[in-house]
């Protein structure tokens, strides 16, 4: 069997395709042997693992080493073919420092929705317990997030809460991390609570349509009132910018208390933030309080080479 195998691509792709598990160029996944490891390229999707040629290969402990300081922290040195120019993920260094095989990082909803509060936090330990699970508190994503995860890591661990950014399910086999990530999302599962509601029958503005997935958002004033006060997780503030715009002129954006509006040119990983941000509110619970990441946080995400590349990718589709 190749390392770079159909079942690891397979579970890639089937990652990729669910909207509760990844949303657009998001998440990423590895593979690893003989000196080798394979990882989603910065800016592309998972969604595509199967048709197009997303994976780059490195140097694992080059890449593990970038994480302590030798190199600038994007792998990019790491990349074993000369020809490729693709650019191997932002998170290379945990996935190279976490010591399994296969290695899955998803922005699991049922994940942020416990990821985002305290509240939240302090039930998804009750629910996973029993599991090899450690919980790291929200760093940048690349190096810093790597250093927070290497303090807290051990040769058990195979399941990681990443506080206010997602999951990541770790394996000897692609199998047992597909299980792995199954058994999570079983047991952080979390109902709807707040009913869909239709979007508005009059005519949106020009050049918007209205997203209903998103309407309750504007609806709903405790909702309405979380997403206008923040962001909760990195690729929120990457793709749609911090928390979200009443103002039209952006790509989404809340119309009062009328619904949401999609902007004609969004970008589908626009659109995909958009529908994430109610899927993850509309299941939050009264009395889970969720923070946000913050001015500081959002201004670290906006001003990055690393997140301005992603962006730039994901605006051609």
């Amino acid at each position: 069997m190749t390392l770079l195998s159909h079942d690891f691509q397979a579970l890639s792709a089937r990652l990729g395709s669910d909207p509760l598990q990844v949303q657009g160029p998001g998440g990423n996944t590895s593979i690893k042997g003989d000196g080798v490891m394979w990882i989603k390229a910065s800016g592309t999707e998972l969604a595509n693992a199967l048709d197009a040629p997303i994976f780059v290969a490195v140097d694992p402990e080059k890449a593990k080493a970038e994480a302590f300081g030798a190199g600038d922290g994007t792998c990019k040195a790491t990349v074993l073919d000369p020809e490729n120019t693709l650019r191997p993920s932002i998170e290379t260094t945990f996935h190279a420092l976490v010591d399994w095989a296969v290695v899955a990082h998803t922005h699991s909803v049922a994940t942020l929705v416990h990821a985002i509060s305290p509240e939240g936090r302090r039930i998804a330990a009750e629910k996973l317990a029993g599991l090899p699970v450690i919980f790291v508190p929200y760093h940048k994503p690349g190096v810093p997030l790597t250093g927070a995860i290497a303090k807290r890591l051990t040769p058990e661990t195979q399941v990681i809460i990443l506080e206010n950014h997602g999951l990541v399910c770790a394996g000897a086999t692609v199998k047992e991390v597909s299980d792995l990530i199954a058994e999570v999302e079983t047991r952080l599962a979390m109902p709807v609570l707040a009913p869909p509601v239709p979007a508005p029958a009059a005519a949106a503005p020009e050049g918007y349509q209205w997203e209903a997935a998103a309407t309750v958002l504007a609806s709903d004033p405790r909702l309405r009132a979380l997403a206008l006060g923040g962001s909760y997780y990195p690729d929120h503030v990457v793709f749609l910018g911090p928390a979200l715009p009443t103002a039209l002129g952006q790509p989404v954006c809340l119309q009062g208390t009328d619904g949401a509006l999609l902007q004609d040119a969004a970008t589908t990983s626009q659109a995909a933030m958009l529908r994430c941000i109610a899927d993850v509110l509309t299941r939050l619970p009264e009395g889970w309080e969720p923070e946000a990441i913050g001015p500081a946080a959002e201004a670290e995400l906006l001003n990055w080479d690393a997140e301005k590349y992603r962006q730039a990718l994901a605006a051609r589709s």
